[in-house]
């Protein structure tokens, strides 16, 4: 069975876990690739692989600086991303209200039962 191009999204070049260990890296600023390399334990060929998937798709930038070519972060890239998940925050915040006034009942409960209790 093929496999489906990786270079075609951001959601298919963050499905890799080292990609996104790429990006976590970048947060903190411009790296260069062996420097990536060693934080992630990787060859440099790897790593390069890695962050051209990146590059295509628009979540990484190159700005070579004498001889050396610095990698950094574009998050404008994550937009799509970000607009999806963004689509499950009312799911999420649905689930953590009701969460939390099951919290509060138990407390109260909790509480209310303390009171009747004497123990002298």
């Amino acid at each position: 069975m093929a496999r489906a191009a990786t270079t075609s999204d951001a959601f298919n070049a963050i499905a890799e876990p080292r990609r996104r260990d790429i990006l976590t890296l970048l947060r903190d600023g411009e790296r260069p690739v062996a420097d990536l390399a060693e934080h992630l334990r990787m060859t440099q060929p790897q790593t390069s692989k890695h962050l051209r998937v990146l590059r295509e798709v628009g979540l990484v930038q190159v700005r070579e600086v004498g001889k050396q070519r610095l990698y950094g972060l574009d998050a404008r890239g994550l937009r799509p991303v970000h607009e999806w998940t963004g689509g499950f925050e009312r799911f999420w915040n649905g689930s953590f209200d009701r969460l939390d006034a099951y919290v509060q009942r138990l407390t109260q409960h909790h509480a209310s039962t303390d009171e009747g209790d004497t123990d002298d």
